[in-house]
């Protein structure tokens, strides 16, 4: 099983998804170790700035490769939500180093991930909303009509580099505002077309 992640994949604006619509995707990979399955998170203690993002995510029901744009949705069979975590400081001292981001994206529990609902729930792709409240605030909300690059064209993308397989997972990107710091704590509840689909804490 690969887990990958796009970065940076939303806009604010619906008139500005074309200016960061360059055809190079920010593509990165976090190991099956980090996944954290309806459960409680443990703050790593190695960082002290610990930074979430939620995110839809979408499971590969079947191989492929070099997938075309047309066929791309078909091979979506489930939908989750779940959280980039980022050891911020961690993952700047790897830039300023032009080292690898894997230690501040690749930490255990760094993708917690809820229960999926089958892709046949989502009539249209391009029109999920999504949201993220943490202890009872409203933190994040989404809309895959926001995307940068639509799930079809993140399959269509990746495809040309490795092939994709069952069980696969794809974080698709956050929203472009209001993501922030977690703390020891933390109560984070993810939901779906309104309804909750994760509800954990920072342990």
């Amino acid at each position: 099983m690969k887990i990958l992640a796009i970065g940076k994949n939303y806009v604010n604006n619906l008139d500005d998804k074309n200016i960061g619509k360059t055809g190079n995707q920010i593509i990165f990979s976090k190991p099956a170790s980090s996944l954290a399955v309806n459960c409680d998170v443990e703050y790593p203690s190695f960082t002290k700035q610990l930074l979430y993002e939620i995110e839809l995510v979408i499971k590969i029901g079947k191989e492929g490769k070099n997938i075309t744009l047309e066929n791309a949705t078909s091979y979506i069979s489930e939908i989750a939500a779940g959280i980039d975590y980022t050891a911020k400081d961690i993952f700047n001292e790897s830039r300023e180093n032009k080292g690898p981001w894997e230690l501040s994206k690749g930490f255990d529990g760094a993708a917690p991930i809820s229960s999926f609902k089958t892709v046949s729930n989502f009539p249209n792709l391009n029109d999920i909303n999504f949201d993220l409240k943490i202890n009872g605030e409203q933190k994040q909300v989404g809309n895959t009509a926001f995307m940068i690059y639509n799930f079809a064209e993140i399959i269509a993308f990746t495809s040309k580099y490795m092939t994709l397989q069952p069980g696969d997972l794809i974080f698709t990107g956050t929203p472009a505002t209001g993501a922030g710091e977690i703390q020891v704590g933390d109560r984070l509840q993810l939901s779906i077309e309104g309804d909750l689909m994760l509800d954990f804490k920072m342990i």
